[in-house]
């Protein structure tokens, strides 16, 4: 399995965030965390490559997910394992 890179750009408090780290967490998925909150140049470079100013800004490989709602609906769709495999299903490659 050609398994792809998971950041995730959030804050301490923020709930969503603590949403996504749970749900990774629980299906095995290591990712890196970036708080941003401590960090402005962090956050420079998630709003440079998100275009959003809102966190938790999640991408997986060169993919931007978004926030935990998108990540939430590709776990129910059963797309985020497609996407953690290193599959792009977007195009269905």
């Amino acid at each position: 399995m050609n398994e792809s890179e998971v950041v995730v750009y959030a804050t301490p408090t923020c709930s969503y965030c603590g949403a996504a780290r749970m749900l990774l967490t629980k299906k095995g998925v290591r990712f890196t965390e970036h708080v941003v909150s401590r960090d402005p140049e962090r956050r420079a470079e998630m709003e440079a490559r998100s275009g959003r100013r809102t966190v938790p800004q999640i991408f997986i490989g060169d993919v931007h997910v978004g926030g935990f709602d998108e990540l939430y609906a590709l776990d129910r769709s059963g797309q985020l394992d497609e996407l953690l495999a290193g599959n792009d299903v977007r195009t269905n490659k």
